[in-house]
């Protein structure tokens, strides 16, 4: 992707020729002309593409009018998306969840009530985390399970509580080192509605095709894959493993 994107942009391959990598400001200059030149050759579009489909999909589940601008195979993702979440009611939209015995925290799509016809084929009822996908889903299924278990088990938590500019290093850095009262910290949780944190639904809306289907996720096997990465991340901070090896001198 780089290679391409510079072929496009030779003026990245130019600016880049005068800066010194082992430089500090200067590999943070590489690292941006890296981004731009991986932007040329299409590499972000995707990405772009499924934030976009995101944002309409909230004027669809907020019951508002789409923009008057959208294209027809915008308008004919939206209109597969609406059929096939015909069956879910949104309960939130976009909030935000922290889980502390995991250290880990994120932004869940949807919240949504199903009643009707579960993985087993037998009745099923009640709220649902439910999450959005626009690329492929066939090599990322344990990590969506396990990134819908996590949000199944969070904690409503309102950041604002706590502002900081993060744009803004020292004060990030103060910020990070202050201490809050235990009140004041567990003030800004709130429970989730009940939900339920067996299974979860992947809403699959592949951009510029005018599908959409809907996916069980297993969240037991999620929930123990999230807890095997904090048993890895533990490991991986762990000192001593390996010590020099001294010869005795004779």
């Amino acid at each position: 992707m780089v290679l391409l994107g510079s072929s496009k942009r030779p003026d990245l391959l130019e600016a880049a020729s005068v800066l010194d990598p082992e430089d500090p400001e200067d590999k943070k200059k590489l690292n941006a002309l890296t981004e731009q030149a991986k932007d040329s050759a299409g590499a972000n579009e995707k990405s772009r593409k499924g934030t976009y489909l995101h944002d309409l999909s909230e004027y669809v589940d907020r019951g508002d009018p789409l923009p008057k601008a959208i294209s027809g195979a915008d308008l004919d993702d939206m209109a597969a998306y609406m059929m096939a979440t015909s069956v879910l009611t949104v309960v939130a939209i976009e909030q935000f969840v922290a889980v502390p015995e995991l250290s880990v925290g994120g932004t869940f799509d949807r919240l949504s009530y199903y009643e009707g016809p579960g993985p087993d084929g037998k009745p099923i009822a009640g709220n649902f985390i439910t999450d959005t996908k626009t690329g492929t889903i066939e090599y990322g299924k344990l990590k969506m399970a396990s990134q819908l278990a996590v949000y199944s088990r969070g904690k409503l938590y309102d950041h604002t509580r706590f502002p900081v500019d993060a744009s803004d290093k020292k004060a990030f850095a103060a910020w990070k080192k202050t201490e809050f009262p235990a009140e004041q910290a567990a003030e800004a949780y709130s429970p989730l509605p009940p939900v339920n944190q067996d299974w979860g639904i992947i809403v699959h809306l592949p951009a510029g095709t005018g599908t959409c289907s809907l996916y069980w996720v297993d969240l037991n096997i999620g929930w123990a894959l999230a807890n095997l990465a904090l048993t890895i991340r533990k490991a991986r901070s762990t000192k001593g493993a390996m010590k020099p090896f001294v010869m005795q001198a004779t």
